[in-house]
């Protein structure tokens, strides 16, 4: 089924008696703004601030309807307790106030632990082990199954008394309703072995709640033999279940735990092609999640029968995507690049990397402070900036926004510092979508930037203030011999040509497991190496990645020619061999390879000037000390603010 293209993503669309103002969905995500069970203020005040931003609908995540599926950090919302009635309220009221159709998703995570020390057993279908737990769970008796039905009853009901104008159930990613769904996990004997009992009973005990409101399922295309949930399995239970039971809609979604939030790598999303093949077995509005980014994708769903179109990290980004790509100002979306750091750590909250106004509980925008090296008075004048990478990017565009005259200078030919190198390296082109934003916005806003520039001393001293974003540099690693030894920034920007000439290809790593070794081990493999080996100092591989990252790392490198040497370093290299040394005992091994990568420190890197009488000086990012994007873009941003905010 395909659809004329005059259904566009800011057409309306009926669910049940309510209407969504458009097609585009915030899907379930949780900030994690959560104290003892119950959402507090910042919670509130993300949503807010999402809804604002002009989605038809937003789905909340992180609600669970039982203790089992509770955290010992108690970061999920506990949808069971009548007495947290007043902070979900605020929840919904907040989303419905920005004129979004507001749902509360309820899961129970069955025998998903999410990696945490739970204070109850884990409990499923039947006593089969995730391959994401250590334990087979506890298979659930026909009358604790009953209680579950219950459990989603009360929480449904709760949800809804609180302002939420329906429920979803998460039937997907591995968790309880999907582990009764699969065809693997599910081998029981009673009635609840058939897969889709327990969601219809679901259903069936929350209508008794919630009337005509929207119930909507979400389940998922799960990767591997062990999901018994492919698209098959789907397109056979969503309508079986629709007969028995009906829900207002259905969202599909891909992925398993651990697998279910693509990095980088996944470049399109995943259910593109299947959108057409879905839409013939499902009769309810549909609605398709995952790796959704531009609106050419999100157009071409919708013309293949999709009737919505969810995203979750793209509204983290930039929770005013809804608005900006209706009224056809895609080019200034803030984009997801897909790294999954900020947005998968929780560390104290959900963040986004490259939003610099999402910030943790208690704080307008992330917390920064640029380093002020001079301030010598007050003088009338502009603004530079020296270096185009993010910080000085973020830095120029959000002076530029204040009306001051603000110039860019970079010895670099291109923009991106930092960023530019790393959207080179294999599966990172995400970044190149940050560095195309922010090169955009400077052009639109009139920001003059003069690339491939050496600015002089004499020249500098013509501006009011200077705000340095100058980078940092990677430091050689000297290892003594013979053997072709190359920094990894040497080998990003240039593996393709190197490689073929070197195909036996070892690295290098700091032992901290962080994508600058990673990305040379994934872009060696890529530009066709023979054999890449990784020596690391460290007690694993990719160690600093999330666990996202470090999975969907791992399903990639499967079956690539590479060998792992934990807890080594080089000590010495002749003519086509290294020399190995076991940092824990001492022992000495060979191995032979053709050249050798390694990660080294990366060291600020200031220009050498001194500033001018009045000049104030800033340094922001990398010349500050090198850290992540998040403190580069923060950085840029309140350097801003402290320029504007002490006008010349």
């Amino acid at each position: 089924m395909t659809r004329s293209t005059a259904l566009t993503l800011a057409t309306p669309l009926t669910l049940g008696d309510l209407t969504l103002r458009n097609r585009l969905v915030a899907t379930a995500h949780a900030i994690a703004a959560v104290a003892d069970g119950a959402p507090t203020d910042a919670d509130a005040s993300y949503w807010r601030r999402l809804a604002r931003g002009g989605a038809g609908m937003v789905i909340t995540g992180g609600t669970a309807v039982a203790p089992e599926s509770t955290l010992p950090q108690r970061y999920l919302t506990e949808a069971w307790r009548p007495e947290i009635k007043d902070a979900v309220r605020r929840r919904a009221e907040t989303i419905t106030d920005g004129g979004a159709v507001a749902i509360a998703q309820l899961v129970h995570l069955g025998r998903e632990t999410l990696g945490a020390g739970t204070y109850y057993p884990p409990v499923s279908a039947a006593a089969v082990r995730s391959p994401r737990e250590a334990t087979a769970p506890h298979p659930l008796s026909t009358d604790e199954v009953r209680r579950v039905v219950d459990a989603f009853r009360v929480s449904a009901a709760n949800s809804v008394r609180a302002g939420f104008h329906g429920v979803e159930l998460h039937a997907g990613h591995g968790y309880l309703l999907a582990q009764f769904l699969s065809r693997v996990n599910n081998t029981r004997d009673d009635e609840y072995g058939d897969r889709i009992a327990l969601l219809a009973q679901v259903i069936d005990a929350i209508r008794t709640e919630i009337g005509r409101l929207p119930i909507g399922v979400r389940v998922s295309v799960e990767p591997g033999d062990n999901s018994g949930l492919g698209l098959d399995d789907l397109t056979e239970l969503l309508p079986r279940l629709h007969e028995a039971s009906p829900f207002t809609y259905a969202n599909v979604t891909t992925g398993a735990r651990n697998t279910y939030v693509p990095g980088m790598a996944t470049t399109s999303p995943p259910l593109l092609e299947s959108v057409a093949r879905l839409r013939t077995a499902v009769a309810v509005p549909l609605l398709i999640s995952q790796g959704f980014r531009s609106v050419a994708d999100i157009e071409r769903a919708l013309c293949s029968g999709a009737d919505l179109v969810g995203m979750a990290r793209p509204f983290m980004a930039d929770p005013d995507f809804a608005r900006k790509v209706i009224a056809g100002d895609e080019r200034s979306v803030r984009p997801c690049t897909g790294c999954n750091e900020g947005c998968r750590t929780f560390e104290p909250t959900g963040s986004c990397s490259v939003n610099p106004e999402l910030g943790p509980p208690g704080t307008a925008s992330r917390p920064a402070v640029p380093l002020l090296l001079t301030r010598r008075g007050s003088r009338t004048g502009s603004v530079a900036v020296l270096g185009a990478g993010p910080a000085g990017m973020e830095c120029a565009m959000a002076l530029a926004r204040t009306g001051a005259e603000v110039f860019v200078y970079d010895r670099a030919r291109e923009a991106g510092g930092q960023a530019r190198l790393a959207a080179l390296a294999a599966h990172r082109s995400g970044w190149q979508k940050l560095v195309a934003y922010q090169r955009d916005q400077l052009a639109d806003l009139g920001v003059r930037v003069r690339l491939g520039t050496s600015v002089t001393s004499a020249e500098l001293a013509e501006y009011a203030q200077l705000v340095l974003a100058t980078g940092a540099e990677e430091m050689v690693v000297p290892v003594p011999g013979e053997l072709r030894t190359l920094t990894s920034t040497f080998f990003l920007d240039q593996y393709d040509d190197i490689v073929p000439r070197a195909p036996r290809v070892a690295v290098l790593d700091d032992g901290f497991g962080w994508w600058q070794g990673i990305s040379a081990v994934e872009s060696a493999l890529a530009a066709g190496a023979r054999e890449v080996t990784v020596i690391t100092p460290g007690t694993g591989f990719a160690t600093g990645l999330s666990p996202e990252n470090r999975t969907q790392l791992m399903n990639r490198l499967t079956g690539a020619p590479l060998r792992i040497a934990v807890m080594n370093t080089v000590t010495a290299t002749t003519a086509g061999e290294l020399r190995l040394r076991n940092v824990m005992d001492g022992h000495e091994t060979t191995l032979a390879a053709d050249i050798l990568v390694t990660v080294g420190e990366r060291r600020p890197r200031r220009p050498d000037f001194t500033a001018a009488d009045g000049q104030t000086v800033r340094a922001i990012g990398d010349c500050v000390v090198p850290r992540r994007i998040a403190h580069a873009l923060a950085e840029g941003r309140a350097a801003a603010e402290a320029v504007a905010a002490n006008p010349p």
